[in-house]
């Protein structure tokens, strides 16, 4: 492979002119950034025109949960595309019914219809109108701690720094401190007793608020970008009793943590609740081609049989996307994609984190379920400071910059948010490739280890 790349240097120099000219990336200033020309991928890796090959452990913007290139949602797409490329969202369509009716099956009893859209940030702006709608009121509430899309209602319920710039948006949303056992809010010494004090602090936030003013409930299942914050027992089942007392919709955003990203269909089965409205997208077809949806519990999907729902998308469920979405789910059947998610993080990857955490002083918590876990990486385990400032950039981020390069140094392509190093392989990768991951990761926190408090 490498002899073959080496041999694309002109490749690599005509993406760049390309992407440095004409290219306007998002969430980046322009002229500050280089961006990695990428010639290949399969499986758990991928590879530029230099030759260097990476270990994909962010399973790009963890919705690669089939890795690169795999076969048979490649030749899902083929088929469809020779078949019928694409139709519009108001005729019926064969592969646009069966994925909708498989993913209502896997979502559980009281599911049977699913709106489709191209992304998360349309799912949760449409599950919003659809808890407003409802009810008949305004406010969603969510955490500060979470991230929920860029689109103008999904960026207002954003509770991290990337919700800033753009406001004002949505005046609706409300946003509360949800539980963070190792930073908690709280002053929590026990999980449960986070889960007591956060369940506390929701309530009165919603009294405060006005309980008949509030239409829904937005919360990640499993906090993503902003942690990896499993939610401690009890807790999820806590929120869907205070929406019930109070009328309030339980909207779960399960776009980064369903489709077996925790070894669970959709993470809120791990935990024995069940919401009014699930937001999908990235792993139903690991974003082969753009997909998105919204998952209805069939009282609130029941309200729209004769009240017509004002809301759509061109490209709703597109054959091409939901071929690819019905063979992801063939795979995950045939190939035992949960089961195997369970045992290897189980079996490897949480055992090895906590051998790691015990070697290295740079790293305070490591916390996940299956393939998705996050490394706190601090400078002093005693306060818990952490290794880089909230929201740090330039110099002040630095520290966490120089892991994220040892790792590329040697095969490792790194998720990295704030002062944490995220674990999110693609959930095909073979156990080999985890351990040598894991390696990495492990010599790389050397680098962190040099700016611990002595």
């Amino acid at each position: 492979m490498t002899d073959t790349l080496l041999a694309d240097l002109e490749a690599d120099a005509r993406v760049r002119a390309d992407d440095r000219g004409h290219v306007f990336h998002s969430w980046s200033a322009q002229a500050l950034i280089d961006p990695l020309p990428v010639a290949g991928g399969e499986g758990s890796t991928f590879w530029d025109y230099a030759g260097n090959a990476y270990l994909d452990f962010s399973s790009q913007l963890v919705n690669l949960n089939l890795g690169h290139q795999h076969p048979d949602l490649v030749r899902a797409i083929q088929q469809q595309a020779g078949r019928l490329a694409t139709i519009q969202p108001s005729m019926a369509n064969d592969v646009r019914g069966e994925l909708a009716r498989r993913i209502a099956q896997v979502a559980g009893d009281g599911f049977e219809k699913v709106f489709f859209t191209n992304g998360g940030a349309d799912a949760n702006e449409n599950a919003v109108r659809m808890a407003r709608l409802f009810t008949g009121r305004r406010k969603i509430m969510s955490m500060y701690r979470s991230y929920h899309g860029n689109t103008s209602t999904a960026i207002s319920l954003t509770g991290d720094p990337r919700r800033w710039p753009n406001e004002p948006a949505d005046g609706s949303i409300v946003h509360f401190h949800g539980p963070y056992p190792y930073r908690s809010s709280f002053h929590s010494d026990s999980p449960e007793q986070e889960t007591a004090r956060a369940l506390e602090h929701l309530e009165q936030t919603i009294v405060l608020e006005g309980a008949g003013t509030i239409a829904g409930i937005l919360i990640e299942t499993i906090v993503g970008t902003n942690g990896v914050l499993v939610p401690p027992p009890g807790y999820l089942a806590g929120v869907r009793e205070l929406c019930d007392k109070y009328g309030i919709v339980y909207i779960a955003d399960e776009v980064m943590v369903g489709f077996g990203r925790v070894g669970e269909w959709f993470a809120f089965q791990a935990f024995g609740v069940q919401p009014d409205l699930i937001t999908f997208a990235k792993g139903v077809n690991s974003g082969y081609v753009p997909l998105g949806g919204v998952v209805i519990s069939d009282r609130i999907a029941s309200h729209f049989d004769t009240l017509s729902f004002p809301g759509g998308l061109t490209y709703s469920g597109h054959p091409l996307a939901c071929a690819a979405g019905v063979a992801t789910l063939e795979v995950f059947e045939r190939d035992g994609i949960l089961e195997r998610v369970r045992d290897l993080g189980a079996r490897v990857v949480e055992p090895r984190l906590r051998a790691i955490a015990e070697r290295h002083p740079s790293v305070g918590d490591v916390r996940g379920l299956g393939l998705f876990w996050a490394i706190e990486l601090v400078k002093d385990r005693e306060t818990r400071e952490q290794l880089v400032p909230f929201n740090a950039s330039g110099v002040d981020a630095a520290p966490v910059a120089a892991v994220a390069a040892a790792c590329k140094r040697d095969g490792v392509w790194p998720f990295t948010h704030f002062n944490r190093l995220h674990v999110a392989p693609p959930l095909v990768i073979t156990e080999d490739e985890l351990e040598r991951g894991l390696d990495v990761i492990d010599r790389a926190l050397s680098v962190a280890d040099e700016h611990v408090a002595r």
